[in-house]
């Protein structure tokens, strides 16, 4: 799981006046953006500079970071032709084009790693492309409904069954037939997994760090094995000052089922004295999953091993990781074989975070808290709510029984898992931090929890502020969708109060209660892997009134960020000429 400022903030997607740009757009050559549109458009993300202090890396270890840099960018090749097959093309088109209007599209065609606008619901802002992004992305044939793969899964062997709906996998028609087949992506993606491969090889012999190199090898070799398991063990081993996540992970762009992962990579640096200081939270997690919101034979008695939490600044960002809203915490691997062994790893991306408050939630603030309650608006605990967050990804239940059968949440819940997920993983992460505010005297986590007065009042006042963050991002996608649950439920319940002037305030009188209860709701949906339940939950979805008006204030503000790397630039040149290497070319 990633959020782009979840928790405190998320999502990606469509909102009916989210900005006084957002244009009309078809897929022919009319009704698509002009140039000033294009603009507008593309300034809702504000230009961030990423420079990272690379000193004390050694000798080694800087070789190493250039070489996962380099793979990072063929990870972006791979990631275009997984969101649709005529990527690639539509871009060489673009970079040939030198007028004005073709710049534009090549620079909002980057950030959207496509021709479809994350933040207007993914309609089509250049001509002579689908109008809408496909719901199956490349991952299967474009005209494929899910009654025809559902149908054509139940006649294949069990072994098939689980290669066809598995993460690492693509479906595609057999030349000249109407039959299906399933392509792992060792084939499907072979070249250009060859080449990151041969640069993670090239990472691993240069670092000093063992368990740097030991991830490395073993995740350049899956490439080519297309199994992920034993890398992933590696990667929860991972202890190195270079913190590199690189591979197939978040299902989001699968839309139809929720199967097939993206490739993604974050290459990063550990920052150790805020590592160090959360690791704390870690430790109590078997005491918040002790007192969930629900009946004891739905808790787990006996987590996996401690999972680590890492706090970094990213380097570099490639595919699924760079692409529209920006990732400012991610919790994986998403095999649950993993999980059961040794829990999830959270990765928290301190200079991202930093960014999004300073350029987008600050500014939020002054148009939705009323003037005495800005000054409770905290990066603090901004910070720790996406960390509580990530932790409370792995809490609540996992492995389930539904008639019988053993099986999970994300298989029973398919596509709306990811939508329900999220918003457990934000409203649990409340309520953790509420429980760990009314213990920490006996959790000892004094010198943990943000320092300051009114710790609760700082809490929910900046989610609140938050929660508009995520809702400009839009209702289309899994993160979207989960802060509209939480908002209208919120507003239901009385706990979140809109004020005459339009500006919002939290009923402290009654938001515990309605968190513990939201809490309680979305974790049954998942123990009784209840489909149904889970529908009728995203029903609550929407978009209403008092927060359609607020957002329609917001639209000279910044959606979020648009990264600019400037470390990770400086090290992809060649020493002492100043020319970039050859990988770096089609970005």
């Amino acid at each position: 799981m990633k959020l782009g400022i979840l928790v405190l903030g998320v999502a990606l997607g469509a909102v009916s006046g989210l900005a006084q740009s957002q244009p009309t757009v078809s897929n022919g050559s009319t009704n698509v953006p002009d140039v000033g549109e294009l603009q507008k458009m593309s300034a809702r993300f504000a230009p961030t500079e990423y420079r990272v202090d690379i000193s004390k890396l050694s000798a080694g270890d800087r070789k190493a970071l250039g070489k996962l840099v380099e793979a990072s960018k063929v990870i972006d090749d791979i990631f275009l032709t997984q969101y649709w097959s005529g990527n690639h093309a539509e871009y060489e088109k673009l970079k040939k084009d030198e007028s004005v209007l073709g710049r534009a599209r090549l620079q909002y065609f980057w950030i959207n790693k496509g021709p479809w606008s994350a933040l207007d619901g993914n309609k089509a802002f250049l001509p002579s492309v689908p109008p809408q992004k496909l719901p199956g992305a490349n991952f299967y044939p474009p005209d494929l409904t899910k009654e025809e793969f559902e149908t054509w899964v139940k006649t294949l062997p069990e072994d098939q069954q689980k290669a066809a709906t598995g993460f690492f996998t693509v479906i595609q028609r057999v030349p000249n037939k109407d039959q299906l087949m399933i392509v792992p992506f060792s084939e499907a993606y072979k070249a250009d997994l060859q080449r990151a491969a041969k640069l993670l090889n090239e990472a691993a012999a240069l670092t000093d760090n063992a368990t740097l190199k030991d991830f490395l090898t073993k995740r350049a070799a899956a490439f080519a094995s297309n199994d992920y398991y034993e890398s992933d063990l590696a990667w929860m081993d991972l202890d190195a000052p270079i913190d590199a996540t690189i591979g197939p992970y978040e299902t989001y762009n699968d839309e139809m089922f929720g199967y097939k992962a993206s490739y993604e990579s974050y290459i990063n640096l550990r920052d150790d004295k805020e590592t160090n200081k959360l690791k704390a939270f870690s430790s109590h997690l078997q005491e918040v999953e002790n007192n969930l919101p629900i009946d004891e034979q739905f808790r787990n008695p006996k987590l996996g091993a401690a999972a680590p939490i890492r706090v970094v600044n990213q380097v570099t960002g490639g595919g699924d990781g760079n692409h529209g809203v920006q990732t400012a915490a991610y919790n994986l691997p998403n095999d649950e074989r993993v999980i059961t062994q040794k829990g999830a790893k959270r990765v928290m991306l301190k200079n991202v975070q930093e960014a999004k408050f300073k350029k987008t939630l600050v500014p939020i603030s002054m148009q939705v808290l009323a003037a005495d309650e800005r000054a409770d608006l905290s990066f603090d605990w901004f910070f720790t709510h996406i960390l509580a967050h990530e932790l409370t990804h792995g809490l609540g239940p996992h492995q389930i029984t539904v008639n019988g059968a053993k099986t999970t949440p994300r298989e029973q819940l398919k596509e709306l898992y990811s939508s329900i997920e999220e918003a457990k993983a934000d409203v649990l992460g409340l309520y953790a931090l509420q429980y760990m505010i009314d213990h920490k005297a006996q959790m000892e986590l004094q010198d943990v929890l943000p320092a300051g007065a009114d710790p609760e009042k700082k809490l929910y006042t900046t989610y609140l502020a938050s929660t508009f963050r995520s809702l400009r991002f839009g209702l289309h996608e899994a993160h979207g969708k989960g802060m509209a649950i939480q908002v209208n439920y919120l507003l239901d319940k009385g706990a979140v109060l809109v004020r005459p002037d339009g500006t919002f305030a939290i009923d402290f009188s009654k938001v515990k209660d309605a968190v513990r209860s939201l809490a309680h709701d979305l974790l049954m949906v998942e123990a009784n892997g209840d489909y149904a339940g889970a529908k009728e939950m995203l029903e609550m979805a929407v978009l209403r009134p008092q927060y359609q008006k607020a957002l329609d204030r917001l639209s000279a503000v910044p959606v979020d960020i648009r990264p600019i790397f400037v470390t990770a630039e400086q090290l992809a040149r060649s020493p002492g000429t100043g020319k970039k290497t050859s990988s770096t070319t089609k970005k």
